[in-house]
Order: structure tokens, then sequence, then C-alpha cells
């Protein structure tokens, strides 16, 4: 939801209490989980509502509501500390409203009892996020400690994350960067936009690795983490990744697969050990056939 200017000033916690069919104790909770977010941010209860603030409210689910299932992992690395993981495309992270199953959390709570719990109810281990129909390395935190140290590592840029990705139409420049800030979409907040309004810095380098007839190989790297910012930085440069269904050209290749993007790099120094560990893993099979497309034009 988006404040009006009626309720300029006020404390959020009243607010909701008064606009949702919640108690202040569980809107309290629901802050203090990230289950509300302003502006894509955690605030406190006590936090004033300033015009045009958006609101972003998730339902809030009790753990118990989140069940282990036996679903296949491709782990490449793990310790007492953290896990590395090649998440397949179409996989959804965590759980959310109207699908508490089928995610990787609901995988990891079957393959280990030792995860962090840093963040909402609804995310043990989860440091940082993909796409659901991008693949590819993803860091897991098995307790608090770890947690931390990787999400303050993640914030000063030392977790570095590369990615492949195949767009529409000849880059050419062999290298370029992207520099521009990422916000909502005014005219669709389920979509991601470069905009001036209530937008994060966000960066990406970009390194082509192959032309073909009517579309580009590249190599992607994460300066920033912003929600689909290589997908959106892409659209913005009139590149889109081919076959995205939200931000890319209007054919899709594969309807049963997602965007042709995959995380397949992540270096980092281990927060207990000290040693630096660097991880690959190659696209998928369904990724290497809608590339093979493009190398026979």
């Amino acid at each position: 939801m988006i404040v009006d200017s009626s309720h300029i000033g006020e404390r959020i916690d009243k607010y909701l209490g008064d606009t949702l069919d919640y108690t202040r104790s569980k809107i309290k909770k629901m802050l203090e989980n990230g289950n509300i977010l302003v502006n894509d941010k955690k605030v406190k209860p006590s936090y004033l509502i300033k015009e045009n603030d958006y609101l972003e409210i998730t339902e809030y689910v009790e753990s118990t509501d989140i069940n282990p299932e036996n679903i296949p992992l491709d782990i490449l690395y793990e310790d007492d500390d953290i896990i590395v993981i090649n998440k397949k495309s179409g996989m959804v992270v965590h759980p959310a409203p109207g699908n508490y199953s089928g995610t990787l959390v609901n995988a990891l709570l079957f393959h280990t009892n030792n995860l962090s719990n840093v963040n909402t109810n609804v995310r043990p281990g989860i440091v940082h996020r993909i796409d659901a129909d991008t693949s590819g390395l993803l860091l897991v935190a098995k307790n608090d400690k770890t947690h931390h140290a990787l999400a303050e590592a993640i914030q000063k840029k030392e977790v570095k994350r590369e990615y492949l990705a195949l767009v529409a139409g000849i880059i050419n420049e062999d290298t370029a960067t992207i520099d521009a800030p990422i916000g909502r979409d005014p005219n669709n907040r389920k979509k991601m936009c470069v905009t001036s309004q209530n937008s994060k810095e966000a960066i990406t380098h970009l390194e082509v690795l192959k032309r073909y007839k009517n579309a580009t190989l590249i190599k992607c790297k994460l300066e920033t983490g912003r929600t689909h910012q290589i997908r959106v930085h892409l659209n913005y440069i009139g590149h889109p990744i081919i076959n995205d269904p939200v931000y890319g050209p209007k054919k899709i290749i594969d309807k049963d697969f997602g965007q042709m993007l995959h995380a397949y790099k992540i270096s980092f120094i281990h927060p207990t050990t000290k040693e630096y560990l660097e991880f690959t893993k190659e696209p998928p099979e369904e990724f290497n056939k809608i590339l093979d497309i493009y190398r026979e034009e």
C-alpha cells in the first residue's frame, strides 16, 4: 500500500493497527521480523509515516507452518557454518503467502537442523537471495554468528558474485558499467525499474563473452544487490535477458524455463576459518539448450 498525505507523522504501528485486522502486538512482531517493510527497509514501530511511503506487508507465518521436505539439493560445499548450494531454476528461495512448500527453505529444513534465525521466521539460513527463475550459487548460514558476518561482508561488497546472461541484441562494447539507481516501478509495484524516486544505488559491471547473430552472452559482476538488478539494468540499456517473462523480449523461447541468467561464481572469505573460498558452477542443461539455438543461427 502507498500511504496518503492524511497519515503523515502518524506512528506506523498505530496506522496499521487502525488499517489492518491485526493487533498492535502482532504488528510489532511483523515489523521486527521484516514482514512489514517501508520503502524496502525494516523500521521500528515508532517510525513516523512520510508522504508516499510504500508499505510492503507479507503475511506472518509461524515457523511451525513450514514443513521440512525431502527435496534433493545440489550442495557444492558444507561445513559447520555455511552451505554453498546450486539452486535450480524455478525453485523459490523461501516460503511466501500461497507458496509454503517446494522452496529451498523446505529442502534445507529437511537437510539440517542447524540454520541461522536472523531473518524472518520464514527465511532460516537465507543470507541473500536470487530470483526463483534464476539458477546458480547461493550462500546459506548455519548459525547466527556466521549469518551476521556474511551479511556484513555482503554489505561491504566483500562477497563477489558473477553471473552469466544471454541478452537480446548485440552489445558492441567489450566491457561496460551500468550505474543507475533502482526502485519500485510506480506503474507496477510488482516490478522494479531505474528511477530517481525512493531508489537505491545499483551498479552492474558487464563483460562480453560471445556475440551471436541476434544475441550476446555476457558476464555480469554485481557491486550492489538490488531486487532484479541485472534484469532491470539490462532491460534499461535495451538488451533485456532472453526468456525473461517480466523484463525480457516478448518472445519466450522455453515456457518451462526461466530467464537466461545463471549465478555461476561466488567468492568470499570464510567467516570462521578466514580462508578464501571460490566456487563455480556451469549453467543447467536447459540454459545450454537455449544457448545452442543462438549458436546455430
